[in-house]
């Protein structure tokens, strides 16, 4: 594309000059360092492409830049660029600032919180504001205004609305009108080029109709970007879509299948439209993650890679799929070329077969393929790994390739699979075996991790119990070994976590693996903030500087008074006001409150164990009160760690929240019991 006269273009999210990276969804141009946070966040929050050394579709390239020069950014700055929104004091990130956490944070909280987008006034009926807005967009699209309809878009608005008066889509409006760069906008967001409308016809028949033929060709495109993409990857060529809309290479060494790889297509062929259709996107953006990956190791400065700057290595999470199907999305970066240049020619023989409603037996069309590694081929590929945890369907596929972005799609054929009934209960039954065998694994792990460590600390009280019984009694001296005084042993219907005191560096998957689903993290986002602690009971308290050398002396007389119900209610709601403040910064990933945050849990602490006597003679009350003020301290200490103690050290901040939800938790579990003591105490 042709820019209009020169223009100085700087990155849309710290305003460093030259930005080298689009992002296609968002509609803004950004930097590389920028650009490793987007990327990290996933092609479900940003789409992202190089300006110069990715492949662009012309009309898609020209969309960007109209968007971008037309102040598509402000949409997504809404409140910072309104002083008289500023609430928060949230300043933008500046080409100066660290990647990580000045620049990540801001990135995440612009364009995954939508922190700052114009917010609609709150309505009882969030379908009628949606319907609202996809009204708009369907009218607005006839019109040359790209940021009017990406702000519609931002808000709600739904690019695949089907309007109940008008029998029609906003895609049939924007081809009618040959608007070429809405079309392109709305297919980012979702639009299905193939959706008929009320009388059955499609965007592209709406297009050739109107003589915007050129518009018609590209929606065609846009309708195989799929099966278009997987081929170019592999051969670098596209079908024309005159002559046909598919190109299937050949590895030219693999002309003899092994009965693995037989075994292996026959599992690809027996899934239902719905799980192939989502094998498939998930290929087409492990291609998407590889082409950009390739891109990016070739522009940056090789002496300088040991940086902030990170590139991508496996699919980010996407919230809106289930477990298994991230799990399985992720696994897809472990396949060499060989194998995964495979498993595309086995998905776009299978596409074809499937569109064209072939028999299983159909032959393919042939193109060489030269050999993309010399490593082994291993054609054993679980493809039904990424199978979504909900059930299967049947529902008809209307094209190969009608997505550019993670949403579902049709794609034009019926599921030729015989005998769909044994077919779902096969699949039904593997799932379900495959997460009981998980499960299984997991619990071994666990209950290997807890005897060892109950081993030891029964050894160590031996040990130690011929010097300290007669001066330390029990319950304080088991606190001191590790093990926090609310700790109960695990059943087999415990909630367990793989995040044991030695095996918690290892076995944390959303730190090694990006699988959110399962990340003891995530239990915290919904509902009460301490619900979804349970379980992450099992932490270390056996520094000696966890515990004030005061709690450790019993001698004197014990005093059996207690402080009031109404005292100990109201420093308890002091306590848990800043524990759900510190889940809030861990949640909304502000690592640099962590410390602030801790210092008033300890304060908070502090003046709520000053409510009872120095020795209490209640033996619950001595524990309670030996939990909190240790939890407390242990918090922080691990807060503290979020600044490393030398400049660009390593901080594993995955690793770091755990700890400090367990902390969190012990805290908020021995000032429940200080509450539940004291109610019942002055009942009696």
């Amino acid at each position: 594309m042709s820019r209009k006269g020169p223009r100085a273009e700087v990155c849309a999210d710290c305003s460093a000059p030259d930005p080298g990276w689009a992002s296609i969804s968002r509609g803004v141009l950004v930097c590389d360092e920028c650009c490793s946070v987007h990327r990290s966040l996933g092609r479900h929050i940003s789409i992202v492409k190089h300006l110069r050394h990715s492949a662009w579709p012309p009309t898609l390239l020209q969309m960007v830049h109209t968007l971008a020069s037309n102040g598509a950014n402000s949409i997504w700055e809404h409140s910072l660029l309104d002083p008289a929104q500023v609430q928060s004091g949230r300043r933008k990130a500046n080409p100066q600032d660290k990647v990580h956490p000045i620049k990540s944070e801001f990135i995440r909280a612009k364009y995954q919180m939508l922190a700052f987008v114009h917010k609609l006034p709150c309505r009882d009926d969030d379908g009628v504001t949606a319907k609202d807005l996809s009204k708009q967009l369907h009218s607005s699209v006839r019109t040359g205004n790209l940021e009017t309809c990406l702000r519609l878009l931002s808000l709600g608005a739904q690019a695949n609305f089907f309007h109940p008066e008008k029998g029609t889509t906003p895609l049939h409006v924007a081809a009618k009108a040959g608007q070429t760069l809405q079309a392109e906008l709305l297919v980012v967001y979702g639009a299905d080029p193939g959706s008929p409308d009320v009388n059955g016809r499609t965007p592209i028949d709406y297009a050739r109709q109107a003589g915007h033929h050129e518009l018609a060709e590209r929606l065609v495109e846009c309708q195989y970007e799929l099966t278009d993409r997987l081929a170019f990857y592999l051969c670098g060529r596209k079908p024309d879509h005159k002559n046909g809309h598919y190109i299937i290479p050949q590895m030219a060494d693999s002309l003899d299948l092994s009965e693995l790889a037989k075994a292996a297509k026959k599992k690809l062929q027996a899934l239902s439209n719905r799980l192939f259709e989502e094998l498939a996107m998930d290929v087409y953006d492990e291609v998407d993650r590889r082409e950009n990956d390739a891109v990016w190791l070739a522009t940056q400065n090789h002496s300088t890679l040991v940086t902030e700057r990170s590139a991508v290595p496996f699919l980010p999470v996407n919230p809106e799929y289930s477990a298994t199907r991230n799990q399985g999305r992720q696994k897809l970066a472990r396949f060499n070329a060989r194998e995964f240049a495979t498993l595309i020619i086995d998905i776009l023989s299978e596409a074809k077969r499937r569109q064209q409603g072939k028999s299983l037996s159909s032959p393919t069309d042939n193109l060489e393929l030269s050999a993309r590694s010399q490593s082994d081929l291993d054609d054993q590929h679980d493809y039904d790994s990424v199978a979504s945890d909900e059930d299967t369907d049947q529902e008809p596929l209307r094209s190969a390739g009608a997505t550019r972005n993670n949403r579902a799609r049709s794609m034009d054929s019926s599921d030729l699979s015989d005998g769909a009934v044994t077919l779902q209960e096969y699949l039904e039954l593997k799932k379900a075996l495959a997460t009981s065998e998980a499960k299984v694994q997991q619990l071994m792990k666990v209950n290997s991790s807890l005897s060892d460590e109950l081993r030891r600390l029964q050894r160590e009280e031996l040990e130690d119990d011929a010097i300290y019984s007669v001066h330390v009694p029990a319950g304080l001296y088991r606190i001191r070994k590790g093990v926090s005084a609310s700790a109960v042993p695990f059943t087999p219907s415990s909630p367990l976590l793989s995040c044991s005191q030695e095996g918690s560096r290892h076995t944390s998957k959303l730190s090694r693996h990006g699988s959110g689903a399962d990340s003891d993290y995530e239990n915290t986002q919904s509902g009460d903030p301490l619900l979804g602690l349970e379980g992450k009971r099992f932490l270390e308290l056996g520094k000696e500087e966890d515990f004030h050398p005061e709690l450790e002396s019993l001698d004197g007389d014990l005093d059996p008074g207690l402080p009031s119900t109404e005292d100990v209610i109201l420093k308890t709601e002091q306590v848990t006001k800043n524990i759900q403040e510190l889940l809030r910064a861990a949640q909304e990933f502000k690592h640099d409150s962590f410390v602030p945050c801790s210092e008033k849990i300890h304060l908070a602490v502090t003046e709520m164990a000053s409510l009872f006597p120095k020795r209490p003679a209640l033996e619950p009350v001595r524990s309670s009160l030996r939990l909190l003020n240790a939890s407390a301290y242990r918090l922080q200490s691990e807060c503290r760690k979020t600044v490393p103690p030398e400049p660009g050290a390593p901080v594993d901040f995955q690793l770091l929240t755990q700890q400090v939800i367990q902390c969190a938790y012990d805290i908020a579990k021995a000032a429940k019991q200080l509450v539940t003591i004291t109610t019942r105490e002055k009942k009696q």
